[in-house]
């Protein structure tokens, strides 16, 4: 059983554009938005009235890309569907911090300096939605082989008491030995350690990355429709 109020994760790119990533995001009236270059995400709210879809529309502009994440509301009919991804949220239990969890000397934490091979790791691995100032979002921490990045993970949406965990990945000449599970139980660590719950969302059909979550101890929560458009 969750002992934590769950119900931030239902708008987890609102909320966390109203508290912690708030100077990372742009508003027009109840609509919001991150920055270009930190992520796509938007949100409305739950219920959406006309005016509001077109403050959205003006904030992305005209053709602009609505990565509606989780948000359930549909667009007015002029708005162009470009995808759509079924997926699940999970969330780490309840627990105390997580001091079982030894340091690990080859796992290594990214910056500014790292976003060349963060951006080049991700574009081969396609964890998600990753730009230029992504990493602002939260800590990313990184494997390194022979000098090269070969794996990563980082902390993403901020709802208030909770952090999501995303961009899990690895290159393809380094799978097979752990690097994941060693990246996100270094994250829960970290996470717990300030008193909050991690999370993570994942899409329906990459059943690998949903059974090794499940075995570090995440549950499934709900199942969330990610949705694109494009603005008028």
């Amino acid at each position: 059983m969750i002992d934590r109020d769950t119900v931030a994760l239902d708008d987890p790119v609102g909320e966390s554009l109203r508290g912690h990533h708030a100077h990372l995001g742009r508003r027009l009236g109840r609509a919001a938005g991150y920055l270009p270059e930190v992520a796509s995400f938007s949100t409305v709210s739950a219920e959406p009235d006309p005016a509001e879809w077109d403050d959205l529309a003006r904030l992305l502009g005209r053709g602009g890309f609505a990565d509606l994440f989780s948000c359930p509301a549909t667009p007015p009919a002029d708005w162009e569907p470009l995808f759509t991804l079924d997926g699940l949220q999970l969330v780490f239990p309840a627990s105390p911090v997580r001091a079982d969890v030894e340091a690990d000397s080859e796992i290594v934490e990214l910056g500014a300096g790292d976003v060349p091979e963060m951006l080049d790791l991700t574009a081969r691995t396609r964890p998600g939605p990753f730009w230029p100032r992504t990493h602002e979002l939260g800590t990313y921490l990184g494997i390194r082989e022979s000098g090269a990045l070969v794996a990563m993970a980082g902390e993403r949406l901020r709802p208030p008491g909770w952090t999501e965990i995303s961009a899990v990945c690895t290159a393809p000449e380094a799978r097979g030995r752990g690097h994941a599970a060693r990246l996100v139980n270094a994250l829960v660590a970290r996470i717990t350690a300030r008193n909050e719950r991690p999370f993570l969302h994942a899409a329906e059909a990459n059943t690998s990355a949903i059974a090794l979550y499940e075995r570090l101890g995440f549950a499934v929560r709900r199942r969330v429709t990610f949705r694109g458009f494009r603005t008028p």
